[in-house]
Protein backbone atom coordinates (compact mmCIF):
# COMPACT_ATOMS: atom_id res chain seq x y z
CA UNK A 1 0.00 0.00 0.00
CA UNK A 2 2.87 2.77 -1.25
CA UNK A 3 1.30 5.80 -2.75
CA UNK A 4 3.28 7.26 -5.30
CA UNK A 5 4.40 10.56 -4.84
CA UNK A 6 5.57 10.62 -1.20
CA UNK A 7 9.28 11.26 -0.94
CA UNK A 8 10.56 7.48 0.51
CA UNK A 9 11.84 6.84 3.91
CA UNK A 10 13.83 8.69 6.25
CA UNK A 11 14.10 11.25 4.18
CA UNK A 12 10.43 12.25 3.77
CA UNK A 13 10.41 12.37 7.55
CA UNK A 14 13.49 14.60 7.63
CA UNK A 15 12.32 17.12 5.02
CA UNK A 16 8.72 16.93 6.60
CA UNK A 17 10.01 18.06 10.33
CA UNK A 18 12.71 20.10 8.94
CA UNK A 19 9.93 22.08 7.23
CA UNK A 20 7.35 21.80 9.87
CA UNK A 21 9.84 23.15 12.68
CA UNK A 22 11.17 26.05 9.88
CA UNK A 23 7.46 27.10 9.58
CA UNK A 24 6.62 27.69 13.13
CA UNK A 25 9.89 29.68 13.68
CA UNK A 26 9.19 31.85 10.91
CA UNK A 27 5.73 32.33 11.39
CA UNK A 28 6.89 33.18 15.40
CA UNK A 29 9.51 35.82 13.72
CA UNK A 30 6.72 37.36 11.58
CA UNK A 31 4.19 37.37 14.52
CA UNK A 32 7.18 39.44 16.89
CA UNK A 33 7.99 41.80 13.77
CA UNK A 34 4.35 42.53 12.65
CA UNK A 35 2.24 41.99 16.19
CA UNK A 36 4.41 44.37 18.08
CA UNK A 37 3.19 47.85 19.01
CA UNK A 38 4.91 50.74 17.44
CA UNK A 39 5.81 53.77 19.68
CA UNK A 40 4.91 56.68 16.99
CA UNK A 41 3.67 60.48 17.53
CA UNK A 42 0.92 59.42 14.80
CA UNK A 43 -0.41 57.17 12.72
CA UNK A 44 -1.37 56.65 9.00
CA UNK A 45 -4.75 55.90 7.80
CA UNK A 46 -5.74 52.18 7.15
CA UNK A 47 -4.93 51.74 3.45
CA UNK A 48 -8.19 49.71 1.64
CA UNK A 49 -8.03 50.56 -2.11
CA UNK A 50 -5.79 48.01 -3.46
CA UNK A 51 -2.56 48.79 -4.89
CA UNK A 52 -2.89 52.87 -3.72
CA UNK A 53 0.02 52.27 -1.61
CA UNK A 54 2.28 50.21 -4.14
CA UNK A 55 1.28 53.13 -6.67
CA UNK A 56 2.67 55.80 -3.97
CA UNK A 57 5.58 54.04 -3.17
CA UNK A 58 6.72 54.17 -7.13
CA UNK A 59 5.81 57.67 -7.13
CA UNK A 60 8.61 58.54 -5.13
CA UNK A 61 11.21 56.55 -7.66
CA UNK A 62 12.27 53.21 -7.57
CA UNK A 63 15.34 53.44 -5.00
CA UNK A 64 12.77 55.10 -2.47
CA UNK A 65 10.80 52.31 -3.55
CA UNK A 66 12.35 49.55 -3.47
CA UNK A 67 12.81 49.18 0.07
CA UNK A 68 8.54 49.14 1.12
CA UNK A 69 8.35 46.43 -1.66
CA UNK A 70 10.70 44.44 -1.11
CA UNK A 71 9.94 43.90 2.54
CA UNK A 72 6.33 43.26 1.67
CA UNK A 73 7.60 40.96 -0.84
CA UNK A 74 9.69 39.39 1.55
CA UNK A 75 7.76 38.62 4.57
CA UNK A 76 5.73 35.96 3.50
CA UNK A 77 8.38 34.47 1.15
CA UNK A 78 9.63 31.31 3.06
CA UNK A 79 6.08 30.27 2.96
CA UNK A 80 6.38 29.37 -0.18
CA UNK A 81 8.96 26.86 0.04
CA UNK A 82 8.17 25.57 3.83
CA UNK A 83 4.17 24.76 3.45
CA UNK A 84 4.92 22.35 0.49
CA UNK A 85 8.00 21.25 2.34
CA UNK A 86 6.16 20.47 5.42
CA UNK A 87 3.97 18.72 2.77
CA UNK A 88 6.45 16.72 1.72
CA UNK A 89 4.68 15.56 -1.67
CA UNK A 90 6.83 15.09 -4.48
CA UNK A 91 4.13 13.74 -7.65
CA UNK A 92 2.00 16.92 -7.09
CA UNK A 93 0.44 18.97 -9.80
CA UNK A 94 2.31 21.94 -10.11
CA UNK A 95 -1.17 24.45 -10.10
CA UNK A 96 -3.16 22.66 -7.52
CA UNK A 97 0.26 23.29 -5.38
CA UNK A 98 0.67 26.80 -6.07
CA UNK A 99 -3.09 27.50 -5.53
CA UNK A 100 -2.76 25.83 -2.06
CA UNK A 101 0.42 27.54 -1.08
CA UNK A 102 -0.86 31.05 -2.31
CA UNK A 103 -4.48 30.45 -0.55
CA UNK A 104 -2.38 29.66 2.59
CA UNK A 105 -0.21 32.84 2.02
CA UNK A 106 -2.87 34.73 1.54
CA UNK A 107 -4.81 33.49 4.40
CA UNK A 108 -1.85 34.00 6.70
CA UNK A 109 -1.22 37.61 5.44
CA UNK A 110 -5.05 38.24 6.29
CA UNK A 111 -4.96 37.19 9.79
CA UNK A 112 -1.95 39.18 10.48
CA UNK A 113 -3.81 42.57 9.14
CA UNK A 114 -6.89 41.35 11.20
CA UNK A 115 -4.54 40.94 14.71
CA UNK A 116 -2.45 44.51 13.66
CA UNK A 117 -5.74 45.94 13.63
CA UNK A 118 -5.94 45.37 18.14
CA UNK A 119 -1.83 46.76 17.81
CA UNK A 120 -1.22 50.51 18.95
CA UNK A 121 0.68 51.69 15.87
CA UNK A 122 -0.36 49.19 13.25
CA UNK A 123 -3.05 50.09 10.47
CA UNK A 124 -4.91 48.12 8.04
CA UNK A 125 -2.86 48.18 4.37
CA UNK A 126 -4.18 46.14 1.97
CA UNK A 127 -1.11 46.27 -0.76
CA UNK A 128 0.45 44.32 2.37
CA UNK A 129 -1.91 41.67 1.56
CA UNK A 130 -1.16 41.80 -1.66
CA UNK A 131 2.60 41.84 -2.26
CA UNK A 132 2.89 39.32 0.70
CA UNK A 133 0.69 36.84 -1.43
CA UNK A 134 2.86 37.56 -4.11
CA UNK A 135 6.32 37.16 -2.24
CA UNK A 136 4.81 33.25 -1.62
CA UNK A 137 3.53 32.87 -5.23
CA UNK A 138 7.33 34.01 -6.41
CA UNK A 139 9.38 32.02 -3.80
CA UNK A 140 7.01 28.78 -4.51
CA UNK A 141 7.46 29.45 -8.62
CA UNK A 142 11.22 30.03 -8.19
CA UNK A 143 12.11 27.11 -5.40
CA UNK A 144 9.51 24.07 -5.27
CA UNK A 145 9.53 22.72 -9.29
CA UNK A 146 13.15 22.59 -9.34
CA UNK A 147 13.21 21.09 -5.44
CA UNK A 148 10.55 18.58 -6.07
CA UNK A 149 12.14 17.31 -9.80
CA UNK A 150 15.92 17.00 -7.79
CA UNK A 151 13.90 15.13 -5.19
CA UNK A 152 12.62 12.82 -7.64
CA UNK A 153 15.50 12.52 -9.72
CA UNK A 154 17.41 11.81 -6.33
CA UNK A 155 14.60 8.90 -5.70
CA UNK A 156 15.15 7.14 -8.60
CA UNK A 157 19.00 7.17 -8.81
CA UNK A 158 18.87 5.61 -4.84
CA UNK A 159 19.94 2.08 -5.05
CA UNK A 160 17.97 -0.02 -3.19
CA UNK A 161 14.76 1.88 -2.93
CA UNK A 162 11.71 -0.38 -2.88
CA UNK A 163 9.86 2.51 -3.82
CA UNK A 164 7.92 5.01 -2.22
CA UNK A 165 7.05 5.31 1.96
CA UNK A 166 3.55 4.67 3.29
CA UNK A 167 2.87 8.54 4.83
CA UNK A 168 1.76 8.45 8.35
CA UNK A 169 -1.96 9.13 7.45
CA UNK A 170 -2.21 5.99 5.29
CA UNK A 171 -0.52 3.90 7.71
CA UNK A 172 -3.53 4.70 10.10
CA UNK A 173 -6.06 4.67 7.20
CA UNK A 174 -8.16 1.30 7.49
CA UNK A 175 -10.63 1.60 4.89
CA UNK A 176 -14.07 3.06 4.85
CA UNK A 177 -15.84 3.14 7.97
CA UNK A 178 -18.71 0.62 7.76
CA UNK A 179 -22.06 2.23 8.20
CA UNK A 180 -25.06 0.27 9.71
CA UNK A 181 -28.38 1.70 10.34
CA UNK A 182 -29.58 1.23 13.68
CA UNK A 183 -32.20 3.99 13.38
CA UNK A 184 -34.68 3.70 11.23
CA UNK A 185 -35.63 6.62 8.65
CA UNK A 186 -38.68 8.80 9.91
CA UNK A 187 -41.62 9.93 7.59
Amino acid sequence: MQRQGSIGGSAAIRIRVTGGVLLVAHLALVAWLMLRPLDVPWVMPPNLRPLAGIRGDLALGWPAAARPLGEGLALLAPLGVLLPMAHGRLAVSPLASLVRTAAAGALVSLGIALLQTGVPGRVVDVDSLLLNTAGVVLAHLAVVPAGRAWLRRRDAREPGAAGPAVTVQEELSQGRTPTIPRVGIAP
